[in-house]
């Protein structure tokens, strides 16, 4: 499947509640080759309301983030787990995360990355292990078929908690690490 069949297959999706909800679908960003992908829970208002992942607050901080380490929207790729907002930007169910993740499987594919980031507990939960902890294993890399993956707080998170950015900081001097052991182009990096 190509990025515009994917793309447009997402855009079609009726497939749980969400979709009848929904404003637009939060497909992703970024580059369709990038070797870093970082994965959120699912789409607030504002990404609801413009179709772009990680726009509001949350998107702001996140972006400011990853400008420490030499990262952005221009050499990652930025998605989450469900393509539609879940109603008063609560978790997204079971049954509504396994409505849309073979759409990540399939961006997953098509990206090849060598590093996912999850970005917060569910996102994590999904991906790394059902019993993750965020408080606990967040900074810690596993590598799972050839993809290293590892976990940040959410933006989110730190907004509202300014007692986590310590640790956030010190994972994100991790991941730019990561980077360039696992990049086949650290130079497509302005890691400083």
């Amino acid at each position: 499947m190509t990025w515009d069949a994917l793309r447009q297959s997402c855009l079609a999706c009726s497939r749980c509640p969400l979709a009848g909800t929904r404003h637009h679908v939060v497909f992703g960003v970024g580059p369709e080759d990038a070797e870093v992908l970082f994965v959120g829970e699912g789409p607030g208002q504002q990404e609801d309301l413009q179709g772009e992942p990680f726009v509001g607050p949350a998107g702001q901080l996140l972006d400011e983030m990853l400008s420490i380490i030499g990262l952005g929207r221009h050499n990652c790729y930025i998605t989450n787990i469900v393509k539609c907002r879940p109603p008063g930007n609560r978790d997204p169910q079971e049954s509504e995360q396994d409505a849309c993740i073979p759409f990540l499987r399939r961006q997953t594919k098509l990206l090849r990355p060598k590093i996912i980031v999850c970005l917060g507990r569910i996102a994590a939960k999904r991906l790394i292990d059902p019993d993750f902890k965020i408080t606990r294993d967040h900074g810690q890399w596993v590598e799972k078929g050839g993809i290293w993956f590892t976990a940040l707080y959410h933006p989110s998170a730190l907004l509202r908690d300014m007692t986590k950015r310590p640790d956030t900081f010190r994972d994100l001097k991790k991941l730019q690490a990561k980077v360039l052991e696992a990049a086949a182009n650290p130079h497509r990096y302005d890691i400083p």
